[in-house]
């Protein structure tokens, strides 16, 4: 099925959303962080690019439902008023024809549960909140889910390089099931292919992980590297910006391990990132070699830490995962 229009929809309102995002984090103060429940920091971005969003996903497919990371559940208070006015600024100073009033019922419209039979959109309005508020890595990273299946995903990288260090920062990755990925300017422009870098002995491999040792078990990261032979240390950036380093072969390993029993993955920390890389040639599972099971709500229920690479060497890179994270 051609999915073009939808990925050129996601392309469009994520490029909108960016400039939200750049505007804050250009501008950012201790005072523009709230503290979720889980304690990770949470900006005005994360509700204005989720308003943002939700406001062009609702024009351009009215019938389509999204499930975003966000609620407006902290701006409820009295504390919080200045926070929701500065929301409003930033929204409305990138989309005027958005009301003030509209703005929260924009944030909390993206509610749908998610599961195996419907279509609908998940969005991390800022994915990597901690890098974002370092001036780091982050990403916006918006996914179309269709029967529990991920058919497009849009990330948008605005610190991340089109192609190393020496190029222009901002860049957007896509991919839509079967069309294969590419990569963009942060505006839209000028896209071309990428794919995955080819090798087949894992001692050439490069490995990113998270940098938070929270969101992956960076001990038991080393002794997979060592036992694959690697003897590069790993590169460690935040957000989905490590699945877009694997799809375009800066990187050709992401670990995500277990880093506590039960932990659940939410879907919007991966649905955009793993099309991304399976569409560049890629392959991207759970620690066990299971396939990533978007039809389970919220959370990929049925699985257990992720690993993304390259390709060829994903199941070696599994076999040594399995062996590392048994005998710990």
């Amino acid at each position: 099925m051609d999915r073009q229009k939808e990925l050129q929809f996601a392309i469009s309102a994520v490029a909108q959303a960016a400039r939200l995002a750049i505007d804050v984090q250009n501008e950012l103060a201790p005072q523009d962080a709230l503290a979720k429940q889980d304690r990770s920091p949470v900006t005005v971005a994360d509700y204005g690019v989720q308003a943002l969003i939700s406001r062009s996903l609702q024009h351009a497919f009215p019938n389509d439902p999204l499930m975003g990371e966000e609620s407006s559940d902290e701006l409820h208070s009295d504390a919080a008023k200045p926070i929701i006015q500065k929301v409003i600024e930033r929204v409305t100073a990138v989309e005027p024809k958005i009301a003030a009033d509209d703005v929260i019922g924009l944030i909390d419209r993206a509610s749908h549960g998610g599961g195996s039979k419907s279509r609908f959109w998940t969005l991390d309005p800022i994915d990597g909140t901690k890098g974002f508020l370092r001036r780091e890595q982050y990403a916006i990273a918006l996914a179309l889910i269709e029967d529990g299946e991920v058919v497009a995903g849009v990330l948008g990288c605005p610190n991340l390089s089109m192609s190393g260090d020496a190029s222009p920062a901002g860049c957007i990755l896509a991919a839509a099931q079967g069309a294969g990925a590419q990569i963009m300017s942060l505006d839209g422009s000028t896209p071309h292919a990428i794919q995955t870098r080819k090798i087949e002995q894992t001692t050439e491999a490069i490995v990113c992980e998270s940098v938070e040792t929270g969101h992956s078990d960076h001990s038991s990261s080393a002794q997979v590297s060592t036992q694959l032979g690697i003897a590069t240390n790993p590169v460690r950036i935040d957000s989905q910006c490590k699945y877009a380093v694997v799809a375009r072969g800066d990187a050709d390993v992401y670990l995500r391990l277990p880093t506590r029993p039960g932990y659940q993955e939410r879907i919007w920390d991966h649905a955009a990132g793993a099309i991304i890389v399976t569409e560049s040639g890629g392959t991207v599972t759970d620690v066990n070699g299971k396939a990533l099971d978007f039809s389970r709500g919220s959370t990929l229920s049925e699985n257990k830490g992720v690993i993304a690479t390259s390709g060829a060497i994903h199941d070696r890179v599994v076999e040594v995962v399995k062996n590392v994270l048994g005998s710990n």
